[in-house]
């Protein structure tokens, strides 16, 4: 899920201040803490290669986010994909993986235990 941050709805609208709500974006329920997260990621980065090896090799952690600038595609388990791009808010559920299709400069916020021993994995993939 993504949506650009037009077509979130306005709750409060004053002087000096807009708020912006999309409500059932996500259900962060029964994943205990969660981590904030920023990533810097290189056009033609391609995170699939370092996810082989784990469930269905996809990232089985959900992240809801920001684009602040950039370019990505992502792909589900379910054979869709969706493009992000600045200024997108998203949604990504469990069994995805993440191409920069520009640099992209992204704000996650992420269950810590799940997206730990994903990013745990990673590092065991780079280190050989």
């Amino acid at each position: 899920m993504r949506i650009a941050k037009n077509d979130v709805p306005v709750k409060i609208n004053v002087p000096g201040a807009v708020a912006r709500q999309q409500k059932d974006f996500g259900d962060a329920g029964g994943y205990g803490k969660m981590g904030g997260e920023y990533f810097s990621l290189g056009a033609g980065t391609d995170l699939t290669p370092l996810l082989h090896g784990l469930e269905n090799n996809l990232c089985q952690s959900p992240h809801w986010g920001y684009l602040l600038e950039g370019e990505l595609v992502v792909s589900f388990s379910d054979d869709s994909q969706e493009k992000v791009t600045g200024g997108d808010l998203f949604y990504w559920p469990p069994g995805h993986t993440v191409r920069a299709e520009a640099d992209a400069e992204i704000i996650l916020f992420s269950p810590e235990h799940e997206h730990g021993k994903v990013m745990d994995h990673i590092l065991a993939k780079i280190e050989g």
